[in-house]
């Protein structure tokens, strides 16, 4: 019994080969599961919302640019007013509250 062990370990397509034979099974199996999920991102791709497939054509973003611009020029730039917003260790709900005592007291 302990001879035929022995032998076995000896046994250099079985030290070798049959890992190497797993490697080259498995990692087929491993690739076809990564391919297919480059697959299925292309699908999703294909059925982007059409801004947001705007946003990374290049060819569609001049589009997108003409009418961002027709909303800014309908804005009224001149009459703006800056407002600070709270800072990370001040509570946003006090400083609101703060920022609307001093415009009603502008006001």
């Amino acid at each position: 019994m302990w001879n035929q062990l022995s032998h076995l370990h000896k046994n250099k397509t079985l030290k070798y080969g049959i890992p190497m034979l797993l490697l080259v099974v498995g990692g087929s199996f491993g690739l076809r599961e990564f391919t297919q999920i480059r697959y299925d991102a292309q699908k999703i791709r294909k059925k982007l919302d059409p801004l947001l497939e705007a946003k990374i054509n290049p060819e569609k973003q001049s589009v997108i640019l003409e009418e961002e611009y027709e909303k800014l020029r309908e804005k009224n730039l001149d009459t703006w007013k800056n407002i600070r917003g709270p800072r990370p260790w001040e509570d946003s709900k006090e400083y609101q509250e703060e920022q609307r005592a001093r415009l009603n007291k502008g006001a």
